[in-house]
């Protein structure tokens, strides 16, 4: 449960730095941060939400990878 309780830390993280307008380069430093957090989860659960979780922050990152 720690490694969900990563995951949701990092995603607060990321939040609050998209608020204060942090450098493109910074948030996608927490994205793969976040990537690595969740695949961690991912093997600890071994469940659908856990890789469905995973599968959603690896397209985000492909996503915010294009735009910066």
């Amino acid at each position: 449960m720690d490694e969900a309780r990563a995951v949701m830390r990092r995603l607060d993280r990321i939040e609050a730095l998209e608020r204060e307008g942090a450098h493109p380069t910074t948030l996608l430093a927490e994205l793969r941060e976040l990537v690595r957090e969740a695949e961690a989860w991912s093997r600890v659960e071994g469940d659908e939400r856990a890789q469905r979780a995973v599968e959603r922050v690896e397209r985000a990152l492909a996503v915010d990878m294009i735009r910066a």
